[in-house]
């Protein structure tokens, strides 16, 4: 496969065409639906899903029942066949199908020309403004497993998986309209049996409401599956004789919608996803329910058929058709991302909260150094002791050295005052230059060792206070750090409850900006603007001429955001480096070059590698979000694996 293929990466293009509707009239649908066709091969699809009955319209009612009707629908299907044999995938197609006298209610599935098979519709709606089994029979009534035509089986059934010979992972399964309404959809079996994209030819009306649900269903029914879901809905051209069709077209990812067709357009609407099947392959491997659950019927026909790969790639984020974040850690809109940090701080608070009952601690004391992660931990500390309903004082710790700067000291005791609580000063300068001649360090020389003396001095002070005042010491690192090993053994990578440990960097941030909008923290929100606006810095190093920060973390493990991009996709997803790389070249498209993307990846990975003895050894705290690294919990690993 050529490495500028889309496929390499799982990615399988797949659209969900409402087509302009000629209700009753077969031959003109498979007009409208050969001319989509075409420009789905165009898009560079590899999958084309269409509604229920989409070859003489849903709501044909009695004209079902005329013979010579359904032999125009078989006979349009043969158009349809034809225009398929140009297209490089599956083409899924609804009409009504007679076998054995009885009407069946099918999607027909081609690729290249050629029938692949035939799946009848399982569940048939008989209530309110349905009445289908008035002209069809369900699936079960169905006493053969092949139909012939021109001489040849074609495969017919509600257990056929239709595999792709080059793409491992794409494996699709059909299933019509009201079968994901019921109790147990088909799909369901589908999954466990290997599919890992569904197919749903629908012809839902639309009724006031109906829509979010209906959104809600296929988003659910893709995450309750670990697969995708392509929902290709009947639209407004049917008949509006007592109810109302929109065209209603989703494409979903397990649990995520990928892509949603405006609804009630005569003209055909096309709705276009790229589907991650390597993703979902990955959510299976890790889900003990999935692999643990027994599919309840006998193994499934496997119809193979081929994709043809158009060898294209796409180079920018625009070019993909799926939602791709610079920052997957944090959401985009203002309303959500409010949600989430109410969520998380929330959680960070409970869980500290419940330590505390647990210890009847009198103190929490943490180090507060004017930066980030330990503002943060102030204000979860804060809360914590809240929640907890107990007497419990928070005494913060500012420890200046010898890289500290006035701006972050100031941050710190404006901070403190603001909160209303106590601050002690403890300066580590005259300690750590007593140990640094002690074991005979050269004076001046900035090292490693000079560096993470400071820290581990600091966690020393923080411990022993913590003994004196019976109190608990908060680790205030996060995330990024633990992924990146961007701490001191035995340093700030120790303390008694680490409460940022599931939280990226990229969204501490935006964490505190939240609590700065909020009502408890009002007296402290404008030091906390400030130490938003501070570079990222540990500190350990001296000052520049101007008394300004000079160690800047990103200057030596690099953007913060580019490292929480690689993070996502290593741990959440599984993602090769080749594939992280690609991604992140679309999503920092016009920030970054390759290259720098290629330099500050290969730090990632190597850093995260190295660095696993760390969090081996790292202490309790709450997971937050999807990708945690506790090695209790998510993320086990050998300290000492040599490839990633």
């Amino acid at each position: 496969m050529p490495p500028s293929s889309l496929h390499t990466h799982g990615h399988i293009r797949v659209a969900a065409v409402s087509p302009a509707l000629h209700l009753g009239d077969p031959e003109a649908n498979a007009r409208e639906i050969a001319a989509a066709i075409r420009e789905a091969n165009s898009a560079g699809c590899h999958g084309v899903v269409f509604p229920e009955l989409s070859l003489t319209g849903y709501s044909c009612a009695d004209l079902f029942m005329n013979s010579g009707f359904l032999q125009r629908a078989y006979s349009a299907l043969d158009l349809v066949r034809q225009a398929s044999s140009g297209f490089g995938g599956l083409v899924i197609v609804g009409l009504p199908l007679a076998v054995d006298d009885r009407l069946y209610n099918v999607a027909a599935v081609l690729c290249s020309g050629q029938l692949l098979g035939y799946v009848p519709k399982s569940h048939l709606p008989n209530s309110w403004e349905f009445y289908e089994r008035r002209w069809f029979s369900p699936a079960s009534t169905l006493s053969r497993r092949t139909v012939t035509e021109l001489g040849e089986e074609i495969p017919i059934g509600t257990d056929l998986l239709f595999v792709s010979e080059s793409q491992p992972h794409c494996r699709i399964a059909v299933e019509i309209c009201e079968d994901l309404w019921s109790v147990i959809p088909p799909s369901s079996h589908a999954a466990l049996q290997g599919a890992t994209i569904l197919a749903n030819l629908s012809a839902s009306n639309e009724l006031l409401g109906k829509a979010d649900y209906r959104r809600q269903l296929v988003a659910q029914q893709s995450g309750r599956c670990l697969a995708g879901y392509i929902y290709a809905a009947a639209g407004p051209g049917e008949s509006t004789t007592d109810v109302v069709y929109g065209g209603h077209s989703l494409i979903a990812e397990n649990g995520t919608l990928l892509a949603e067709a405006e609804r009630f357009d005569f003209s055909t609407t096309m709705t276009i996803a790229d589907i991650d099947t390597q993703r979902l392959a990955h959510e299976r491997l890790h889900s003990t329910s999935f692999r643990d659950d027994k599919a309840s019927q006998a193994p499934w026909r496997r119809i193979p058929f081929c994709l043809v790969d158009n060898g294209t790639l796409p180079s920018t984020a625009s070019e993909l058709r799926r939602p791709l974040s610079r920052h997957p850690f944090v959401p985009a809109s203002p309303e959500a991302r409010s949600h989430v940090c109410y969520e998380i701080f929330a959680i960070q608070a409970t869980g500290l909260a419940r330590r505390l009952r647990h210890t009847n601690s009198q103190t929490l004391v943490l180090g507060l150094s004017g930066g980030l992660d330990s503002t943060l931990a102030l204000l979860v500390a804060l809360d914590a002791v809240y929640r907890a309903g107990t007497a419990c004082q928070v005494l913060a710790v500012t420890m200046p050295g010898l890289g500290t700067t006035a701006r972050t000291k100031d941050n710190a005791s404006l901070l403190a005052k603001a909160l209303d609580i106590e601050l002690r000063t403890v300066s580590i300068s005259d300690a750590v230059t007593r140990h640094l001649a002690d074991i005979q360090h050269p004076l001046g020389q900035h090292d490693v060792t000079f560096e993470n003396s400071q820290a581990r001095e600091r966690t020393q002070i923080l411990m022993d206070l913590a003994n004196q005042t019976n109190g608990l010491v908060l680790g205030t690192g996060d995330l990024s750090e633990s992924a990146l090993g961007w701490c001191t053994f035995n340093g700030d990578h120790m303390s008694m409850y680490h409460v940022n440990a599931g939280v990226p960097k990229t969204l501490v941030r935006y964490l505190i900006a939240w609590c700065a909008e909020q009502p408890a923290f009002s007296a402290a929100a404008s030091v906390l603007r400030d130490i938003l606006d501070t570079p990222i810095s540990p500190e350990l190093l001296p000052a520049d001429a101007s008394g300004k920060i000079a160690q800047k973390t990103e200057d030596s493990i690099g953007p913060y955001e580019l490292n929480d991009f690689f993070l996502y996709h290593h741990i959440r997803h599984g993602s090769s480096r080749e594939k992280i790389a690609w991604l992140a070249s679309l999503a920092f498209e016009g920030s970054y070059t390759t290259e720098q993307i290629d330099i500050a990846l290969t730090r990632y990975l190597t850093r995260f590698r190295t660095q696993q003895f760390k969090r081996s050894s790292m202490p309790d705290g709450p997971k937050v979000g999807t990708v945690a690294l506790s090695p209790r919990g998510d993320w086990r690993m050998p300290s000492d694996a040599v490839g990633m």
